[in-house]
């Protein structure tokens, strides 16, 4: 591992920290819908000692196929919209917390490149959805063309920020 390595995790380890703690004060937990990310938000919050109290689990629905299947996304709308879209991605978190029964969920898709999407969604394109207590929110993130690696570290990154930040508007 290397030095940009270690930076990464332990930024990513913050974070997940920072979100747990909401999470723990409230009681809640949350679960995590995946596609270009394949695991990696879910592996950044189970990097916190403690999480098995919150995280209660998450899917990788890589394959279009698979997010109907498992997270119950209709296909209509990945016909529609495609995968890369707010719909799709606010229709993975309600299947993920309606699956794992949470308080709090989080859904990621997008496109990590190095190509476009069959949709022809540019690389870098993300949408990340949260949700809390019913309250889904979509937002869309323009990471651009740096590398796989670097929109799925920003993806994660957006996703574990994006909770914390809806979780301390409930509260303001």
């Amino acid at each position: 591992m290397n030095g940009d390595t270690v930076l990464i995790a332990s930024e990513l380890v913050e974070l997940s920290a920072e979100l747990g703690q909401r999470l723990h004060a409230y009681g809640w937990r949350v679960a995590t819908a995946e596609s270009l990310t394949g695991g990696a938000l879910t592996a950044a919050l189970t990097a916190v000692a403690g999480s098995s109290e919150y995280v209660a689990g998450g899917l990788v629905a890589y394959q279009t196929e698979q997010k109907t299947r498992q997270l119950e996304v209709p296909a209509e709308l990945i016909e529609r919209y495609g995968v890369v879209s707010a719909e799709v991605a606010s229709a993975m978190v309600c299947g993920v917390a309606r699956r794992f029964a949470t308080d709090c969920a989080l859904a990621v898709t997008g496109v990590a490149g190095p190509t476009p999407s069959e949709d022809h969604q540019a690389v870098g394109t993300v949408w990340v959805a949260s949700c809390l207590r019913g309250d889904v929110r979509p937002l869309c993130y323009a990471f651009g063309e740096v590398g796989r690696d670097r929109v799925r570290f920003a993806t994660v990154k957006a996703a574990l920020r994006q909770l914390c930040d809806q979780i301390d508007a409930e509260f303001s």
